[in-house]
C-alpha cells in the first residue's frame, strides 16, 4: 500500500476527517466547505501517529537531506515537528503566529542561526497563507527554507499559486484526491459526492457544488 492511501485510510479510521456536503463547515477564512480535517487527532492515535511521523521523517530524509533544523507551525505543526525531529536526530523549534508580548518578544522559539537550512512542518495546507507567513518569518531571520512537509493538502489552486509565488516546495503525505477515492471506496461518502468534493477543491469560492 502506498503512503498516500495508508494515511487516507488512517485519517478516515480515526475520524479525523468529517464530510458534510449537505451541511457545509465554515472555515476561519470564511470558506464554506463540505470537508473538515482535524489532524490533531493523529496525536492521540498511536499507530496512526507512528505512520504520520515516519512518513514525515522519510520525506525530510529523502527530499530535503540537507535539513539542519525542523520548524513547526504554531500550534498544529509543533508536536509533529518535535516527533519527526526526534526520529531524525535533528534540532527543532517553532514559529509563533506573532511575536510574544513579554520576555524577549520572540516569534521564533528555539535556536536558529543565520544560514541554517530549515524544513517547516505543517499539519494541513489549504490556501497556504499561514504556512507562507512562517516561511517569511524564517527567511527574515536569515534561514534558508528548503521546503515544507505536511500531513495533508487540499491541493487548492490558490494554495498552489501562493506556494509557487513564494518559491516554496511543499510535499504532503496525503491529498484530497486520494482521500476522496478511499472514502468512496470504503462508503464514508456516496459516489455522487466525490464530484462535489473535487468541484469544491477546484474552486472554493464557487458555491455551486452545494446544489
Amino acid at each position: 500500500m502506498d503512503t498516500k492511501t495508508r494515511i487516507a485510510k488512517d485519517l478516515l479510521k480515526i475520524k479525523a476527517v468529517f464530510f458534510r456536503p449537505d451541511e457545509p463547515f465554515t472555515w476561519a477564512s470564511g470558506i464554506k466547505s463540505p470537508i473538515y480535517c482535524d489532524n490533531r487527532l493523529t496525536l492521540t492515535a498511536v499507530e496512526v501517529r507512528k505512520h504520520v511521523e515516519a512518513g514525515l521523517a522519510e520525506i525530510v530524509r529523502t527530499k530535503f537531506p540537507e535539513a539542519e533544523v525542523l520548524m513547526g507551525t504554531s500550534t498544529a505543526g509543533i508536536a509533529h515537528a518535535a516527533i519527526t525531529a526526534t526520529i531524525l536526530d535533528l534540532p527543532m523549534g517553532y514559529v509563533r503566529s506573532g511575536a510574544k508580548d513579554h520576555g524577549r518578544g520572540n516569534q521564533i522559539e528555539g535556536k536558529l542561526l543565520p544560514g541554517q537550512k530549515v524544513v517547516v512542518v505543517e499539519d494541513l495546507i489549504s490556501t497556504a497563507g499561514s504556512c507562507i507567513e512562517v516561511v517569511n518569518v524564517l527567511r527574515e531571520a536569515g534561514a534558508e527554507v528548503l521546503g515544507v512537509v505536511s500531513i495533508f493538502t487540499y491541493g487548492m489552486q490558490k494554495g498552489l499559486d501562493r506556494l509557487a509565488a513564494a518559491e516554496v516546495k511543499n510535499i504532503s503525505l496525503c491529498d484530497l484526491d486520494t482521500l476522496v477515492e478511499v472514502a468512496a471506496e470504503k462508503d464514508y461518502i456516496a459516489a455522487e459526492d466525490k464530484e462535489r468534493l473535487i468541484q469544491f477543491r477546484n474552486n472554493p469560492s464557487d458555491e455551486s457544488w452545494m446544489k
